[in-house]
């Protein structure tokens, strides 16, 4: 009852009845539901009482536990440093917030330090891929002058959302990009498969959207070209864009081998494991196919499998590998062969997997030769691994917390530093320097174990489609993944079992 009160709210909120919204917003809170106040605070904004919503958000900071909604609110309505104080305390408090990234990026091009504004919207982007963010970014490149960086960004905001208005709602993004088409390179299909490869290869998720998307453009019945749109939405967590790639995949596919083949992974992705291998076999008999053999060696290598099943996955890799592919989806083939190898304890062969993986410049493949190198004791070796891969993939903070794992306690806890400064949700890095800070704790004598366990930031109520330049008032409701992919991370020297196999994501 107490969400429901306040969603009524917020639709009267984004209806302008700003007087009907307060009345919504004051039952919510006559329920308990503390989140309403800044609701509240909204309407009377909004009714032009803004003094009056300072002090409502004052007094809801003074009164209850803090948390990042309620400075992020607060800030709204005060200016100048205070404002910037608040914004500074609710991200502290909870590092997700986006409005506050956005305030301070728009903030520092005003006073036209452009590469701090990049940096400081980059933060954001780096752990979530927000719509508005992105449109925000493209704006920035517009004003810097880089025309080529702006396309990207709406061709990445394009694929996320094809109906986005830009601009206030004005203007919609292929028409910014027709709009730009004489200050960027035209390239045709034969370039853009090129530059594909090469942002891949350098894990330029946003670059490699954008250069798909341009692709589809010249050919929007292009169903290979729609998989893979698929599969870099996976890698970025966008879960509804990457299911609605998949499904028009399906639909534009010509042949019923790559249609069976892509309902496949719908019934995969929707929970149905043994529903998606028939779809395979049935593919398979009409045409032997690189992504039918992929599919059902991930459907079979999902799932705890004895040495010798996992190794009759790998032999269906190997013959994924000898059909007609290329290779971007050959190294992640590789890549999952020696995945599958490690998890069997075959380490050379694990190892020249991922050899040539890296040849054929699936970067990803990196980490995979670390955790070889570790299990052979060889932890330099792997942290030199995983160095290679941070050199390519700069703002990635699941290799930072990867390499924590190989290397000493204080450049750990620097990596981990980093991982969360990239991606804050990620809760690893959290418990580690929790159970550090306990383990110190005992040796000096006591003290509360709890403290830094509680170190993570503590996340508000979820963000909503909110008001140009405001934050929102709606609750952020996480998307739930169809089916969680991927090996698990393993804690240092433990070994696993060799049935217990996980493949890596699909998408590499």
């Amino acid at each position: 009852k107490q969400l429901a009160l306040h969603q009524l709210g917020c639709v009267m909120l984004e209806r302008g009845e700003f007087k009907d919204a307060q009345e919504w917003f004051e039952e919510a809170v006559a329920e308990g539901h503390v989140y309403s106040l800044a609701g509240v605070a909204r309407a009377k904004f909004k009714c032009g009482h803004k003094y009056m919503a300072y002090k409502l958000m004052n007094r809801v900071v003074t009164d209850y536990d803090p948390a990042g909604w309620m400075y992020q609110e607060r800030a709204v309505y005060c200016v100048g440093k205070e404002k910037m104080a608040d914004l500074r305390t609710a991200t502290q408090l909870d590092p997700t917030l986006t409005y506050p990234y956005k305030y301070r990026a728009a903030a520092l091009l005003e006073e036209d330090k452009m590469e701090r504004a990049l940096e400081e919207i980059d933060k954001v982007l780096s752990f979530r891929m927000a719509t508005d963010c992105l449109e925000l970014r493209a704006w920035f490149y517009l004003v810097a002058g880089d025309f080529e960086a702006a396309v990207r960004d709406v061709r990445a905001i394009l694929t996320l959302d094809p109906t986005y208005m830009m601009f206030h709602g004005k203007m919609h993004g292929e028409q910014l990009i027709e709009l730009l088409r004489g200050q960027v390179q035209q390239r045709d299909m034969a370039d853009c498969w090129l530059q594909l490869y090469d942002r891949w290869s350098g894990v330029d998720d946003i670059g490699s959207l954008a250069v798909v998307q341009q692709m589809l453009a010249r050919e929007p019945g292009n169903s290979s070209l729609r998989f893979r749109q698929s599969l870099l939405l996976l890698r970025l967590n966008c879960q509804k864009a990457a299911m609605r790639s998949l499904r028009l995949a399906r639909n534009s596919s010509i042949h019923d081998h790559e249609r069976l083949v892509y309902e496949g992974w719908i019934l995969y992705d929707t929970g149905h494991r043994d529903e998606a291998l028939e779809k395979a076999e049935q593919s398979l008999s009409l045409q032997r196919s690189f992504e039918a053999f992929f599919l059902k060696a991930y459907a079979l290598g999902d799932s705890s499998l004895d040495v010798e099943s996992a190794l009759s996955v790998v032999q269906l890799l190997e013959h994924a590998n000898s059909c007609a592919s290329d290779n971007l989806r050959k190294g992640q083939a590789y890549n999952n062969m020696g995945s599958i190898y490690v998890d069997c304890d075959l380490l050379d062969e694990a190892t020249e997997c991922y050899s040539i993986a890296l040849s054929i410049k699936h970067t990803r493949a990196h980490q995979g030769l670390a955790r070889v190198h570790f299990l052979k004791n060889r932890k330099k070796a792997a942290f030199d691994e995983m160095t290679s891969l941070l050199k390519i993939a700069k703002n990635s903070a699941s290799a930072y917390e990867k390499r924590s794992e190989y290397a000493e306690r204080d450049a750990a806890k620097s990596d981990l530093n980093m991982a969360t400064l990239l991606d804050p949700t990620r809760t690893y890095p959290y418990r580690y320097r929790a159970a550090v800070s306990s383990d110190g704790r005992e040796q000096g004598g006591g003290g509360d174990r709890r403290a830094d366990a509680s170190a993570g930031f503590q996340a508000g109520p979820p963000a909503a489609p909110p008001p140009r330049g405001l934050p929102g008032l709606h609750g952020r409701q996480r998307e739930h993944p169809a089916r969680l992919r991927g090996r698990a991370v393993h804690a240092p020297g433990a070994r696993r079992h060799p049935g217990a196999l996980q493949q890596g994501f699909r998408q590499g």
